[in-house]
């Protein structure tokens, strides 16, 4: 099966994609809802992901990449929910603006803005590379 791809959301005051470069890697736990959390169990090996920066900034950033698959969010006391960790992959050439995004036609069935409260859904193949186009790249 090919690499799927995503887009995560953080708040840059919290954990910025400047970050996770730091970092070399993060988990991405921390995720209660549960259609968030089936995506996180969904993520395989490989796949990579937008990086966008939610409440300061908005606007995808970098691209990460899935380098652990889905394991017991040790953040989670019940043990109900998963983490996954990423690694940076790379900046985007200029970052992607949610206006330019709303504003691209091809991007308007994006899952980000069906269920916008959601910190990680799934990108189309058609999605990620419009949105790469919108980055320059």
């Amino acid at each position: 099966m090919p690499a799927q791809h995503w887009l995560v959301k953080s708040e840059p005051a919290k954990y910025s994609y400047q970050d996770l470069e730091r970092d070399g890697s993060t988990l991405w736990d921390g995720v209660r809802n549960n259609q968030a959390a089936l995506y996180l169990k969904a993520m395989k090996l490989g796949d990579q992901a937008f990086f966008y920066h939610s409440v300061e900034g908005l606007a995808v950033v970098g691209i990460a990449e899935v380098c652990k698959e889905a394991f017991l969010d040790p953040t989670d006391p019940k043990g109900r929910f998963v983490a996954v960790e990423f690694k940076p992959v790379r900046p985007l050439a200029q970052p992607v603006t949610l206006a330019a995004m709303k504003a691209e036609p091809a991007l308007a069935d994006m899952a980000m803005f069906r269920q916008f409260r959601l910190s990680v859904c799934p990108i189309r193949d058609e999605e990620w590379a419009t949105v790469l186009r919108l980055a320059g790249e």
